[in-house]
């Protein structure tokens, strides 16, 4: 059966050959650094689930260590110039679209059929996980056609992650730190810490207090932690679970898919979500860093409000 763990594994090898790389590119005066990083964050794919909590928790430290001392630098891998791939480009037009295209059909697709897949009787996949291994399907699927077709180098595909892994530096782990952030706030009773704020202090007599205060939260704690995974469990304890589905008899799907939403709006406004705000701006070399912000800033507000409404209207008629 295919588990998680091999996803793990595969990830793992890809960071340990970014950590070899980059130890081996002089041309970047940080190349120990990253070479560390990607090391150890190798290492936390390759062996996490065998290290221990202690372990991994000294792991997690020397990588926050090493990103927040400024000991990543960006490398010059070896691999074709602005104008050699404009020229490729341009020959080969839209086509070159179709390997990244295969990612999300493959990844659906095998959502929809693998589930339940067999082989001698034994599950083929690990059905709990059957999204996340399709995708990783997708990506191999896509990596080898865009191999056979382009025939590049047969370190290109792994310069040119690099390349990119460097440009985006020590923010390609933040999700995953903030959501581990969310599930300490609600091993440790965040929640209902802000539960008891919030109905002390805040008039929440209403039904349409409720879904007020648990949007704007939503959107506040993930403006916070830069991640509305992480800022859902906090504000569903605290508001949506006691307040709007026991006290006022919502819908708790209803409730969870457009708090999401809610908590997404505040994703365009904060620099935390360093995946989506500040590494576009890096890759785009866009010389204000906080452009992409700016720029969703006047569409965030007004989609709060309506899906703030839009809850409200839903969420105790179903």
């Amino acid at each position: 059966m295919i588990k998680l763990e091999h996803l793990y594994i595969a990830l793992g090898l890809v960071f340990a050959a970014f950590a070899i790389l980059s130890f081996g590119d002089r041309a970047n005066g940080k190349r120990l650094g990253n070479a560390a990083f990607w090391g150890l964050f190798a290492a936390s794919f390759l062996a996490g689930s065998h290290l221990g909590d202690f372990a991994n928790g000294v792991l997690v430290l020397a990588l926050v260590a090493l990103g927040g001392f400024g000991a990543l630098g960006r490398g010059a891998p070896k691999t074709t110039t602005d104008a050699e791939r404009e020229v490729r480009a341009l020959r080969r037009g839209n086509a070159l679209f179709i390997p990244a295209l295969l990612i999300p059909i493959i990844a659906l697709a095998g959502t929809l059929t693998l589930k339940r897949a067999t082989i001698e009787g034994v599950l083929l996949l690990d059905a709990s996980q059957v999204t996340l291994i399709s995708l990783g399907f997708g990506v191999a699927a896509a990596l080898i056609v865009a191999m056979l077709w382009l025939r590049p180098p047969v370190l290109a595909p792994l310069q040119e992650g690099r390349r990119l892994i460097d440009a985006i530096g020590w923010t390609a782990i933040l999700p995953q730190l903030l959501a581990a952030l969310g599930a300490i706030f609600t091993r440790t009773g965040v929640g209902q810490a802000v539960s008891i704020v919030a109905t002390r202090y805040i008039p929440l007599d209403q039904p349409f207090e409720a879904v007020a205060v648990y949007c704007l939260g939503m959107a506040m704690f993930t403006f916070v932690m830069g991640n509305a995974f992480a800022a859902f469990p906090v504000m569903t304890a605290a508001i949506g679970l006691p307040l709007i589905v026991h006290k006022f008899g919502g819908s708790p799907a209803i409730m969870g898919a457009i708090g999401m939403l809610a908590g997404f709006c505040g994703t365009l406004m904060t620099p935390m979500a360093a995946n989506f705000n500040i590494v576009p701006a890096a890759l785009l070399d866009l010389s204000d860093r906080n452009g992409v912000i700016k720029a969703q800033i006047p569409t965030a507000i007004p989609l709060l409000l309506a899906n703030t409404i839009l809850m409200y209207a839903l969420v105790f008629r179903f």
